[in-house]
């Protein structure tokens, strides 16, 4: 699927529900995704929600499919979202449910018991990221099932092609989370501040050299960046990287505050230069690639 392919509404009334914007040639290694900046708000999600749509928001990683919008140019494909987050999360285990959400029965294999579902914001969220809730009823357990059946999966089967495709042709991958974070979750410690948190699964997602060179890059930039605190990397970059078959995973959240109106989600002056700043980091980290990630060698 492409940006530019014609596609008849789902049953969700998503045309389409995501798309993968293609460079001319895909040169760099890399992947990147924007699994929460969708903003496509079906009228029956609305009519069955108790908050308005601007509340609904409130969980969107708003715009940063068009910060990280560059990279296609550059060389990398980027996989976008346009079914919002607060519908659906995919960034979440496929079955991670919450059962005072629904009506009837959940499958057996759900699981109900993780931190993202008690804090209610499971693959089918029941809050938005403030804590408000989104539905006036629960939903028929029919409901979430055809969100992850039509959504969730294909979306992920897309990103998984991505991933493979990428190694096969480069004989590595480096997949890019792309989020963004409320300036408020960073707490009042000032030594934990920042403009980008980088997330690795402490460690375990992607080779050291790889943050070291994201975090350069930023740094370089005057950009304050911290590590893993209070973002280490959800499901996509847990789930996707795997350093020992050269596949690495990165999420990278930026703060809000750098580049739009928090309470309108409308973007402010700081958002061009923001655009242009994203384009030198991956431009910087592409470019000495092949020292910060060598290829594994093969046994004989």
């Amino acid at each position: 699927m492409t940006a530019t392919e014609p596609v008849q509404p789902d049953a969700f009334g998503f045309a389409p529900a995501f798309a993968v914007d293609e460079p001319a040639a895909h040169t760099l290694p890399f992947v990147f995704n924007t699994g929460h900046s969708g903003a496509v708000y079906p009228p029956d999600f609305i009519a069955a929600s108790r908050l308005d749509a601007l509340t609904l928001r409130r969980s969107e990683d708003a715009h940063v499919d068009r910060l990280f919008g560059s990279v296609v140019g550059l060389g990398a494909p980027l996989l976008r979202a346009n079914f919002p987050r607060a519908f659906l999360d995919v960034n979440r285990e496929p079955y991670e449910l919450d059962p005072r959400m629904f009506e009837g029965r959940l499958p057996p294999f759900a699981n109900t018991r993780s931190m993202r579902v008690a804090g209610g914001l499971g693959t089918v969220p029941r809050v938005v990221a403030d804590g408000q809730e989104i539905y006036a009823r629960r939903l028929p357990v029919a409901e979430a099932t055809a969100r992850i059946e039509s959504l969730y999966k294909p979306y992920h089967r897309a990103l998984r092609g991505l991933v493979q495709r990428t190694a096969r042709t480069h004989g590595h991958c480096m997949l890019v989370d792309c989020h963004s974070m409320p300036s408020s979750s960073l707490g009042r410690d000032p030594d934990m501040k920042a403009d980008v948190v980088l997330g690795d699964r402490y460690g375990t997602a992607c080779a050291p050299v790889l943050i070291d060179g994201f975090e350069a890059a930023f740094r370089a930039r005057g950009f304050r960046v911290v590590r893993n605190k209070p973002y280490a990397g959800g499901f996509i970059t847990e789930h996707y990287g795997e350093p020992n078959l050269d596949r690495h995973a990165l999420q990278i959240e930026l703060n809000r505050g750098l580049y739009m109106n928090e309470a309108s989600l409308a973007m402010t002056a700081g958002f061009p230069a923001l655009v242009e700043a994203l384009r030198g980091v991956v431009a910087d980290v592409a470019k000495d690639l092949d020292d910060i990630v060598p290829r594994r060698m093969a046994a004989e």
